[in-house]
């Protein structure tokens, strides 16, 4: 309600069956809003849940082997570490960053401004930026050819989440 244009759904921790049960909650609000939906890792999650497609990163499953699994009309997400090869694959869209230093990833550092236009300039699929984006540092993006940002923290930690969703929304039209 937000403004949310796009929504994944990544859990670390749950049991295969809540997962399943959020996946499938969250496929039927998403839908219901007509945004798309997404689920981090889980090929056979996202197909079950009827999620709209599957992101995965650099330790997950091949981008190949999930672009086979899901057919040509699901969305595919990819890390971008390795961009070309994932565009080569099948991803409809990659992730980069981390753009600053986050809290939910503890393993990821900060990639400069200069290797996320190398990025985006390398394909001709949208890059959205993750990692440690908020409403004070979003503009700092500008320049770097990206379609979006990728939000946790700066939604979930508000105390109005719906509202920090829609100012989030406004400043990320001025990328």
């Amino acid at each position: 309600d937000g403004g949310a244009t796009f929504v994944q759904l990544r859990e670390k921790e749950l049991s295969p069956a809540a997962l399943m049960e959020e996946a499938c909650a969250l496929a039927k609000l998403c839908h219901a809003r007509h945004v798309p939906f997404v689920v981090d890792d889980n090929v056979e999650v996202a197909l079950a849940a009827g999620a709209d497609g599957v992101h995965v990163g650099q330790s997950d499953m091949a981008a190949r082997r999930a672009r086979a699994l899901l057919g040509p009309d699901k969305i595919l997400g990819v890390s971008a570490h390795k961009a070309l090869a994932a565009q080569a694959d099948g991803a409809d869209y990659l992730g980069c960053g981390a753009a600053f230093v986050t809290g939910t990833k503890l393993d990821a550092h900060p990639v400069t401004a200069e290797t996320m236009r190398a990025v985006t300039a390398a394909v001709n699929i949208p890059v959205v930026a993750i990692g440690g984006i908020e409403e004070s540092n979003i503009l700092q993006l500008q320049g770097r050819g990206l379609a979006g940002v990728a939000v946790v923290s700066a939604i979930f930690a508000a105390q109005d989440p719906e509202a920090a969703s829609r100012r989030l929304y406004e400043l990320s039209g001025q990328l």
